[in-house]
């Protein structure tokens, strides 16, 4: 399962509406992390595509919510469940971490 892209219209309804966890990837095109991190988190979703969906936010076109947020940083990886943000991570992570810290937080 690949990721997907969410917007600030469609996040109510994909993000915190939807009926299984959700791990949202805050990023830019003009961020060398963010793009480090990118194919690890399309193999993490193939890998536990059954448990979560990722998805991924351009906050350069879609500014409201990272803004409400509070997103200081990206890579800001944020994870939901039943509607809640309950973990977050910051920065670039090498793939085992990344999958691992998503584990454990499941």
């Amino acid at each position: 399962m690949a990721t997907f892209n969410v917007t600030d219209e469609s996040f109510q309804s994909d993000v915190v509406d939807a009926d299984k966890p959700i791990l949202v990837d805050f990023w830019a095109d003009w961020c060398g992390p963010c793009k480090m991190i990118a194919p690890a988190l399309e193999e993490i979703s193939d890998e536990l595509g059954e448990k979560v969906g990722i998805a991924k936010m351009d906050i350069m076109e879609n500014p409201d919510v990272p803004g409400k947020l509070g997103v200081q940083g990206i890579p800001f990886l944020a994870l939901y469940k039943g509607g809640e943000k309950v973990a977050e991570l910051t920065g670039a992570r090498p793939k085992s971490q990344l999958k691992a810290w998503l584990e454990g937080e499941l």
